[in-house]
């Protein structure tokens, strides 16, 4: 019966030699490949390891079979030792302090990973997910959208952090986690392009949130703790918003250097602060649970004051009254004096003021009130709508002076899609784990637990919430998003126990340690990607201190960062950090989905519970909540990660991590070769799918590197292109010769800017080597239809008579292979990259050919080079033909093909007609004289050559003699009998006289 066993490390001071020689062997191979991190030598973002911390990574450790064997410490006391020592920093942030704090002495020992899945996962998540907008805007967002609604928005964000949750475990499983963090674990993964896209959308995401919550600092400070500090006041209620705005941009900005100094000294003070951060919101979750609970029993007076049915803000008075009696005397009170002109009874006052009596309400009444129908339903409005109380009241006739009146109103305009875009980010975070990798025992176990019940977690904490704010708080408190109508209290104050300011301590605490968190976290993963290489723009913030230390990275952040909080608004930054890490959870469902569906060969995820329908259903949910969110920040946030992926895979450097990508391209194009074997393609699909055929010279250099260029100008990086060249011999012998041509053709091709497929080819001849190209280049559907090649130079002059040769063979072979054949003759004096400023492209269509002629210039204007070049179509109209009409139709069959091009129609005479019988004569016997030179002798050939020169004189010399007496331009206007005569004429004459000659030659 098999036994299920762990092999741990333990401490052991007895290590013999021979134990020291089997860790050695069993870390050897681990240790070529990584480096003291444990990310991938090639890859690692840290900079501060070297080579000799090999195989200490077990030293004075043995393997222990089983875990009853290990010495350990009790349950309680170990648990409280990692309390202690808990950290939110990632591996690579404390090996940086380790380094500080060592001066740079290179380290001796390095720590094997032990944090589980409690300490390592659960805990930062739940820390990272509870903050700033729970304590400042949940309250709000209950109040504003009402129990249901606010019920559904927090179920849409929850689902979509799950389901992306699950995406990711499905990653974490799917071979070896590298250390690193969520970067290195998704790009290895999904590949450079998705991995760089999802990563800076990921920095860009916490550079924002690095901004809200430093917003979120300020506004509790300012409001809450020391409303006395702000340097920008009010006179009059219009101008209380901007005064705030200004405050939080001052203060903000303080707070953003105090944090970066921090940061930049030393994130050993981060690190010592973390466990108080925790304990923090830990302690304000409980707090507001206890609160709850207590408003059954005994719930807190926090007197909320009404004129009529709407809220007052209660700053400048005590009691909720008009007037009181004071010795038998009734005098007015401060509340009298906010809304009229004078203390005296007989003072004019406010219309609505007089109209209506002042009520005093709780703003708690309790669990077991009944509030919970009342705050089911929400209660939108546009920004300095008044906050009102479902009741009657009296409506004053003049309402221009409520905006001076001591009302509580609306801030900002709200709507629905509005506060989902202000909740999501408390529902991010979710990848604190994961960024934690290098640090946990068994991160694919870890991983995947940890964050998924965090997430299960703070998903039940919000949507109780939901439902204790609804039905202990009275509705106009909830949306009063500043707390003015209770003196001033943050709203979710009033609802703890013991005392509001717990929540206020605990929350201000909360957002500070939050924002030093991001500003710690943003450029060490801006310092990954940078190292990676794979944005080339980015290297410089690669750099930094001798630690390791991200100084440009942290100097960029700060810069971005400091672009939030210039913004000043809690409200508008949040729908902007929302964007950016939808779109990052969106990049990882969509790469999850295809690499499923697809059945990429590396995607073999181990989690149980994934498959790729909540892959698809998190992509679309991730979609659909930022459109809901804000379209036009959706619009902006997918044209960034667009360009960033392109950007990518257009310049970023080329990794091979062996990710699911590299498979998905590979199944992709099999499907497409496939699809594209079932039929053949249309007419309108029909472009010419290049096979460049080159000759190297004996340095194995292409000699005709315009040729690529005019490929380049032709194809535009669009369609097949095969650069092909052939090499004698045998394969055997020249198989480095073939590898280093292979070589120098694609750096033609690149520096010509080609995109294309190279082949290189050994055979015993060059006839036969591009007879093989021209039959076999090419897969499946995607073969080449058409042969590219160069004019032979000087042919005529060579003694070697095997280059004409060879180029006549390849034209038959393309003409028996039924493909089109492209001779491109003075190509080295073809513009390379230069512009042409002006020219024409001149057509000859003589000869219907199917509309190649028609197409080649088309695509040439498509370039840059002759994009300027006008493009001219000469025609030849005979004798029989109506050139006029010849043209019409010509320019409509151009319209009909989307052709801009000017139409010549070039008329003939008969003599014209029998030069081209003559001349088409001459060509067809000069080629069948030169094809019989191949079996004469050198001097037959100079003798067959000087009888073809007689000839050819007085053949010349009859067409100029007949020339004399050829009629005049045939015009219009003859008559049909005329017309018949005249060429009935000519044709006995000069047409016969050529078909004579035609026939008479020898094959």
């Amino acid at each position: 019966m098999p036994t299920n066993f762990t092999v741990v490390p333990v401490d052991d001071g007895r290590k013999s030699s021979q134990e020291d020689s089997d860790d050695n062997n069993v870390l050897k191979e681990e240790d070529e490949e990584t480096i003291g991190d444990g990310n991938p030598r090639e890859s690692s973002p840290f900079i501060n390891n070297a080579d000799d911390d090999k195989g200490t990574l077990y030293d004075g450790k043995n393997m222990a079979l089983f875990e009853e064997e290990m010495d350990s410490n009790p349950m309680v006391s170990s648990l409280l030792n990692k309390l202690a020592n808990y950290t939110n920093l990632t591996q690579g942030v404390r090996e940086h302090e380790e380094a500080d704090e060592d001066e740079g002495a290179k380290k001796q020992t390095v720590k094997s990973p032990q944090m589980g899945t409690f300490i390592g996962v659960y805990l930062p998540c739940l820390q990272n997910i509870l903050g700033v907008i729970l304590f400042l805007r949940m309250t709000w967002i209950v109040g504003t959208a009402g129990i249901l609604e606010s019920f559904i928005i927090v179920s849409m964000c929850c689902s979509c952090t799950m389901l992306t949750a699950i995406s990711m475990s499905a990653i974490a499983t799917n071979g070896v986690v590298p250390a690193g963090g969520s970067y290195y674990m998704i790009s290895r993964s999904l590949g450079p392009e998705f991995g760089g896209a999802v990563g800076l959308c990921f920095y860009l995401g916490t550079t924002f949130a690095g901004a809200m919550y430093i917003l979120g600092t300020i506004e509790i400070l300012l409001t809450y703790i020391v409303p006395s500090a702000a340097i920008f006041k009010a006179e009059e209620k219009a101008q209380e918003a901007d005064a705030l705005l200004n405050n939080m941009r001052v203060y903000g900005t303080c707070c953003l250097t105090l944090m970066a100094l921090v940061v930049f000294v030393g994130v050993k003070y981060v690190n010592k602060l973390a466990l108080v951060f925790l304990a923090c919101v830990v302690l304000s979750i409980l707090a507001i649970y206890a609160g709850v609970i207590k408003t059954i029993f005994e719930p807190p007076i926090f007197p909320v004051c009404l004129l009529g049915n709407r809220t007052l803000q209660n700053h400048g008075f005590d009691k909720c009254m008009k007037t009181e009696i004071i010795d038998n005397v009734t005098v007015t009170t401060k509340l009298w004096s906010l809304f009229c002109k004078g203390p005296e009874l007989n003072a004019s006052c406010n219309e609505y003021f007089t109209l209506n009596n002042v009520t005093e309400i709780q703003g708690i009444p309790g669990l077991t009130s009944g509030v919970i129908s009342e705050n089911m339903w929400g209660s939108y409005g546009p920004a300095g709508m008044l906050v009102e109380k479902a009741m009657p009241s009296v409506p004053a006739s003049d309402a221009s002076q409520d905006k001076h009146m001591p009302y509580v109103v609306n801030d900002i305009t709200a709507f629905f899609t509005l506060l989902v875009g202000i909740y999501f980010p408390s529902v991010t975070g979710i990848m604190a784990g994961s960024n934690r990798s290098g640090d946990l025992r068994d991160a694919q176990r870890s991983i995947p637990i940890g964050t998924i019940l965090a997430i299960a977690t703070t998903t039940i904490i919000y949507l109780s919430c939901v439902v204790m704010f609804g039905a202990c708080i009275e509705g106009v408190l909830l949306r009063d998003k500043f707390g003015d109508s209770v003196k001033g209290n943050l709203v979710i104050g009033t609802l703890s126990w013991p005392s509001p300011w717990v929540i206020v301590i605990g929350s201000f605490f909360s957002c500070c340690g939050a924002g030093l968190q991001s500003l710690t976290g943003a450029p060490r993963l801006l310092q990954a990607i940078a190292r990676d290489g794979i944005v080339p723009f980015l290297e410089v913030f690669g750099h930094g201190k001798a630690n390791g230390e991200p100084t440009w990275a942290l100097l960029l952040t700060a810069v971005i960062c400091e672009s939030g909080i210039l913004i000043a608004s809690l409200d508008a930054v949040a729908p902007i950090l929302s964007m950016f890490f939808l779109m990052c959870y969106l990049f990882v469902n969509l790469a999850c989905a295809l690499q499923t569906l697809l059945r990429t060969p590396n995607w073999r995820p181990r989690f149980k519970y994934y498959h790729w329908t909540l892959s698809f259903l998190g992509m679309s949910l991730c979609l659909a909540l930022m459109f809901i969110s804000s379209w036009y920040y959706a619009l902006v946030a997918m044209l960034i990660a667009g360009c960033i992926y392109k950007y990518i895979e257009y310049r970023g450097a080329e990794k091979e991590w062996g990710d699911g990508i590299r498979g998905l391209s590979l199944n992709a194009a099999r499907y497409a070769l496939i699809r594209l074997e079932e039929a053949p393609p249309h007419t309108k699909n029909w472009r010419p799918q290049l096979l460049v055929l080159l000759n190297l010279d004996s340095e194995l250099s292409v000699k005709h590197p315009r040729l690529l260029s005019f490929t380049t100008q032709l194809k535009a990086g669009k369609g097949l292109t095969i650069v092909g060249s052939v090499l004698e011999g045998t394969f055997l012998s020249r198989e480095s010769d073939a590898k280093r041509a292979e070589q120098s053709i694609k750096s033609a091709m690149a520096s010509e800017k080609t995109k294309g497929f190279c082949h290189v080819v050994v055979s015993s001849n060059l006839r036969d080597g591009f007879s093989h190209l021209i039959q076999s280049a090419g897969l499946g559907g995607m073969k080449h239809n058409s042969v590219l090649m160069a004019w032979p130079t000087n042919w005529k002059q060579s003694s070697d008579p095997q280059s004409w040769k060879n180029f006549i063979e390849t034209i038959r072979e393309t003409t028996a292979a039924h493909q089109a054949l492209l001779v491109a003759k003075n190509v080295d004096s073809f513009p390379h990259q230069e512009r042409l400023a002006e020219g024409t492209i001149d057509v000859w269509w003589i000869v219907h050919d199917g509309g190649l002629l028609m197409l080649l210039p088309f695509l040439l204007q498509q370039h840059k080079v002759w994009r300027k070049c006008k493009m001219r179509i000469f025609t030849v109209a005979q004798l029989d033909d109506n050139s006029i009409q010849m043209k019409k139709d010509l320019q409509m069959f151009l319209y009909h093909l989307r052709l801009n091009a000017e139409v010549e129609v070039v008329e003939m005479h008969d003599s014209d007609i029998s030069a081209f019988t003559y001349e088409k004569t001459l060509v067809m016997e000069q080629r069948s004289q030169m094809l019989k030179q191949m079996q004469l002798s050198r001097t037959e050939r100079e003798r067959e050559a000087q009888l073809i020169h007689d000839r050819n004189t007085a053949s010349h010399a009859a067409l100029n003699d007949k020339a004399d007496v050829s009629p005049e331009r045939v015009h219009m206007t003859w008559t049909k009998d005329k017309f018949c005569t005249e060429r009935n004429r000519n044709r006995d004459h000069s047409a016969n006289m050529a078909v004579r000659d035609l026939f008479s030659m020898k094959p």
